[in-house]
């Protein structure tokens, strides 16, 4: 960074654009100005897209954008724009699709041509600042390009048609004629277990992601058809992920991907939404097996979020980058001289044993600490009690998590997402069911206290806060994901807010990004600025699809509330991708998992008694701690007008003034029932 050098992105509040606010490339924003400075000269766009935790976006920064010859060129050349796709994930969809038409794949950092008009033409991901062996260097691009602009604009305006009729035809969808069926779900599951690596788990070889959609699918599925095949799958994924390298053995919490095959050694970037889902999943696994590490990692990963991402006031940051001191990974790897210099040479020994720690290393000559022994093996290994084991293990721990803490951090970058805080919202509320503590219930509520504070004006949810600004309207997922997020918040709080809060997102939701001719939603509302494509994405990738969960919502508050209109629309949006979903189950995890919600119907829990009253407390846990995919929860006072929170409610009271609970599903009402066993036979059915 040369201070020497100052441009436009000066003024943004986005930290990865303010990295790039003294390159000497003259970068605009996204945004009006960049765009009359293109038509007025003719000269094409050059769009540069990342995010700060990207490795390769530093990279390429470093390399070309502070090279002074380089920019120059650049600035010669091209209007530049720098954008951050998570503050602008609607450029970055569109974009992101025409890098991966003309190139065949995508990542980041992307580097797209566009027209003055913002069409793109050419595009790629990382080019080095020189040529390379089967890779041109960005400057011999950069005049490639600009040349075919200026000489061949009949080529330009060919393969701008091309690519803007391929983005339309990805928003065009066909409602299937088929009859829904719950075999599609059992065949998805099978043909996505097709690539389970029986060895270390996951899906796939390296390198690996975790697929936290697919794992929720899995469990669904093991539920319902009691094969176990899939639930050991999934069991033997959550250990090995426990076990490897991309979990963070002192801190908690996991890095976003591991680039071997056995989850050892991490991208170490950390992302607040890969963390919020497979704290879900490793709960949710919990309650299935009983396993106490599943419940370790689950809490291990609230506390760090809470510990090291949560905004004072409310609201969770987005990132921390894998780099510290400009080395991947400085800050979490260890040498054992280091440890044994900390916990003394005989428990350093064994902690060094059991956590994979040697001189030769396992990652660039130092160490990622993960476990290669059990507690009983390293017992029989050192000839010690397993009870003493494990307490040289916890010592040490927390000394060497008190030694790091000294170290230089990964840069945090502390926008606040709305889409990514509602999937924090759902991962706390899945945290609190099987680990009640104030201080994730606090979080949670503060969370919700600063959203509709600070993002919610004018009637509509706003995308990103951060430095007391908060800007941008909210997209598809920032409605979905944060009403989702108030609703399984709710089923621990009971605060009937939190369900109408989400139902008056819901209805906004379907108002501005609703497909009245086709079905499904689109990513950009009708009040957002026009794009050169109105995407409808329903694919997962490292987040859920938009359209699934807001279908999931859908149906959610339909059997809450009994709105016959979402019913309607979910309706529409399933048989608008159910032949996608036949065909492409990888992509649409979270839509089956909508299927199955639809098909099956939930189990529709209504509990009349007092929140704070032991008994109410009782038919809680009850409920808690089982797995239910497919359930709703509802509660009111012995005293409330029950039918006017819900239509459902209706005729529901207690007996014997003891607090009472209805199970109904599928159109049919149990008998009421009053104690925990009697809930749970009816949960069993």
């Amino acid at each position: 960074m040369d201070a020497a050098h100052s441009n436009r992105l000066i003024h943004e509040t986005s930290p990865y654009l303010l990295q790039h606010a003294h390159n000497p490339v003259d970068w605009f924003p996204w945004g009006e100005e960049a765009f009359q400075k293109a038509k007025a000269e003719d000269k094409p766009i050059l769009l540069s897209i990342g995010y700060s935790a990207c490795h390769w976006c530093h990279v390429m920064e470093h390399e070309s954008f502070e090279n002074e010859q380089i920019a120059a060129l650049m600035n010669e050349l091209f209007v530049n724009i720098k954008v951050d796709r998570e503050e602008r994930p609607d450029l970055d969809e569109i974009y992101m699709n025409a890098v991966q038409m003309l190139t065949g794949r995508g990542g980041w950092p992307m580097t797209i041509f566009l027209t003055p008009e913002r069409k793109p033409f050419y595009g790629g991901t990382y080019f080095p600042p020189a040529d390379r062996p089967g890779m041109p260097g960005l400057p011999r691009i950069l005049r490639a390009v600009y040349q075919a602009y200026r000489e061949r604009p009949a080529d330009v305006a060919k393969s701008v048609a091309e690519i803007h009729a391929a983005l339309q035809r990805m928003t065009e969808t066909r409602s299937s004629q088929k009859p829904f069926s719950r075999e599609i779900i059992a065949e998805a599951a099978a043909n996505l277990a097709r690539a389970y690596d029986p060895d270390h788990g996951g899906l796939g070889q390296a390198p690996k992601f975790p697929n936290a959609g697919v794992y929720e699918l899995f469990l669904r599925h093991y539920h319902h058809s009691k094969d176990r095949r899939y639930l050991d799958m999934i069991v033997h994924t959550l250990r090995k992920m426990a076990q490897g390298g991309i979990y963070d053995h002192l801190g908690g919490g996991f890095h976003r991907y591991s680039v071997d095959a056995k989850w050892l050694v991490p991208h170490f970037e950390k992302m607040l939404y890969d963390n919020a889902q497979l704290m879900r999943v490793y709960a949710q696994a919990f309650t299935i097996t009983g396993d106490p590490l599943f419940k370790q990692v689950a809490t291990e990963t609230a506390n760090y979020l809470l510990r090291e991402m949560l905004h004072p006031e409310g609201g969770f940051y987005s990132t921390q980058d894998a780099d510290s001191e400009g080395e991947e990974g400085k800050f979490f790897v260890w040498t054992p001289a280091e440890i044994e210099r900390l916990i003394g040479p005989q428990e350093g020994e064994i902690f060094n044993r059991i956590y994979d720690v040697t001189e030769p290393g396992n990652f660039e000559g130092r160490n990622i600490i993960h476990p290669v022994l059990t507690v009983e093996q390293a017992s029989k290994y050192f000839g010690r009690e397993g009870s003493e084991i494990e307490g040289i293990i916890a010592s040490a721990k927390q000394k060497l998590f008190r030694e790091r803490e000294k170290r230089v951090k990964p840069f945090r970058d502390e926008k606040i997402i709305t889409a990514w805080n509602g999937l924090m919202l759902s991962g706390l509320a899945a945290a609190l069911k099987i680990a009640p503590s104030v201080e994730y219930f606090d979080a949670a509520t503060r969370t919700v206290d600063c959203f509709f504070t600070k993002l919610f004006r004018d009637g509509f949810l706003l995308h990103t806060y951060k430095d007391g600004v908060a800007k941008l309207p909210g997209y598809l997922d920032d409605y979905a994901f944060f009403a989702v997020g108030l609703l399984d918040l709710y089923e621990v709080s009971l605060d009937r807010s939190h369900v109408e809060r989400a139902g008056r997102l819901c209805d906004i939701m379907v108002e501005e990004f609703w497909d009245e001719k086709n079905g499904g939603f689109y990513y950009t509302g009708k009040s957002h600025e026009p794009l050169i494509s109105r995407a409808k994405p329903v694919f997962d990738a490292s987040i859920p699809s938009g359209n699934a969960l807001a279908t999931q919502l859908l149906l959610r508050l339909h059997h809450l509330t009994a709105n016959p209109h979402h019913l309607e629309r979910a309706e529409k949006v399933l048989r608008a991708y159910y032949e996608a979903m036949e065909r492409q189950p990888f992509g649409f995890a979270h839509m089956l998992c909508a299927l199955d919600f639809y098909l099956r119907k939930p189990k529709e829990v209504f509990i009349v008694g007092a929140r704070q009253e032991a008994a109410v407390k009782a038919l809680l846990q009850s409920l808690y701690r089982r797995y239910v995919p497919n359930l709703t929860l509802q509660l009111a006072g012995p005293g409330e007008a029950s039918a006017a929170l819900s239509p459902l409610f209706e005729g529901k009271t207690q007996i014997d003034g003891k607090p009472t609970a209805y199970v109904c599903h599928n159109y049919a009402c149990s008998a009421p029932v009053t104690t925990p066993a009697e809930l749970e036979l009816l949960l069993e059915g």
